[in-house]
């Protein structure tokens, strides 16, 4: 890979970053050829061993350590988020989970955001205890609170850029200065905001995805990457102590290939469910319906969200309303999947719209206590806002189904 290249064109066109990196495929095909084997073979023991020892630059091992398709998809996502490397995973979990095993031991600590995404809640807060690494959960958005929580033995700050479900902004800024301050990681999770929101030119040190949402954008694939130095993934990747490498957690060469392609229309797609989201958002606003998106006005970071934002992108492709109770909130999205404007489904990021109660889906790992005190209500239904030609046309059926159910009132 030609690192300084990537470095070059890293800043302030995502999509550009992508599109401008060469892979040619072994015969001059306009896609790189697919690596698909498992194993790789040595012309001599003694690159064998120094392979192992990681100091063979350029050779393959072995295709949990890494192969030609992962690296070019971490290539192009590692320009995408202006980092120097990236290393690609099976899932946004077992992304999520190597970061963390990799940076924190028994006895550490994490101060992590209260509002993400219930797997990885689950993880922090009922798995890596087993392991003697203790979180506190804090409100993200106050940054005297999230360093008041910070110990003698805090390692990592987490948070999501902008978080799952309740769609709260970060100040990545403010965020990296107290890890600076402390000298500790901060860790982003930036799959709710590719494009529209670029952790590592803010200060994280370390960005993650779950590839299977916006990024591959056809909800076929599970797949995660971590974006961060050369050093700190050379390190997941450690035959000897690497979490990634002793994990396990390695995506396919046929999988690799084929977010690689669809990534090359994440800028395309990404304007779109932005533009739609923004419009349906604003016009659910105007109907009285309690409405959040960081996009409007009325969300309390969007003025800092617009001041992290690439702002060609938008301010991304989901929003919640709440509907008041989950009994409506359900027939809501029944009736909407029954006349074809959506689905009832987890997971983000498809062509068609995508909604469901996080309360009692994707969020449910979260005690209802702790739901109650963020904010999470049963009535609250998260959208993600598909790529509708005819966004309008959308919202008039959307708000036809609603006054089925007396959610909304006819306007006088």
């Amino acid at each position: 890979m030609n690192k300084q290249t990537t470095q070059n064109i890293m800043v302030f066109k995502p999509a550009n970053s992508i599109q401008d990196l060469q892979y040619f495929g072994e015969f001059g095909g306009v896609n790189p050829s697919i690596s698909d084997s498992s194993t790789y073979t040595f012309l001599s023991a003694k690159t064998m061993f120094d392979t192992f020892e990681g100091n063979a630059d350029g050779c393959y091992l072995y295709s949990r350590h890494s192969s030609p398709s992962n690296l070019y998809l971490g290539e192009a996502l590692a320009a995408m988020e202006g980092t120097e490397t990236a290393n690609i995973s099976a899932s946004g979990m077992g992304a999520i989970t190597s970061v963390i095993l990799q940076l924190c031991s028994a006895s550490d600590h994490i101060v992590s955001s209260r509002t993400i995404y219930g797997g990885t809640y689950a993880f922090l807060k009922n798995f890596a205890p087993r392991f003697n690494i203790e979180t506190t959960f804090v409100d993200i958005t106050k940054l005297d609170v999230v360093e008041a929580a910070i110990t003698k033995n805090t390692k990592v700050l987490y948070c999501e850029s902008v978080s799952n479900p309740l769609l709260e902004v970060a100040d990545i800024k403010g965020l990296a200065a107290i890890a600076k301050r402390h000298d500790l990681k901060l860790v982003v999770d930036n799959t709710f905001s590719p494009l529209s929101i670029s952790p590592a030119t803010l200060g994280a040190d370390v960005v993650i995805h779950s590839l299977t949402k916006f990024i591959n954008g056809s909800s076929d694939t599970v797949g995660g990457v971590v974006c961060g130095t050369q050093e700190f993934i050379n390190d997941l990747r450690n035959v000897n102590d690497g979490a990634s490498m002793l994990l396990g957690s390695t995506m396919d060469s046929l999988r690799a290939a084929s977010v690689l392609k669809n990534l090359r229309t994440l800028h395309i797609r990404m304007q779109q469910h932005s533009f739609n989201a923004a419009f349906l958002a604003k016009k659910f606003k105007d109907d009285g319906l309690k409405t959040v998106y960081p996009g409007l006005k009325s969300h309390p970071s969007h003025e800092l969200f617009k001041s992290m934002m690439n702002k060609k992108y938008g301010f991304g492709g989901m929003l919640t309303i709440d509907v008041g109770a989950l009994e409506k909130a359900n027939e809501l999205m029944e009736l909407m999947q029954n006349r074809n404007l959506g689905y009832l489904a987890v997971s983000l990021g498809f062509y068609k719209t995508l909604f469901s109660a996080p309360g009692s889906s994707t969020s449910s790992e979260i005690p209802e206590d702790e739901q109650k005190e963020m904010g999470l209500s049963n009535g609250l239904i998260r959208f993600s806002i598909g790529l509708d030609a005819d966004i309008d046309r959308t919202y008039q059926l959307v708000r036809v189904c609603m006054k089925e159910l007396n959610i909304l009132k006819p306007k006088k």
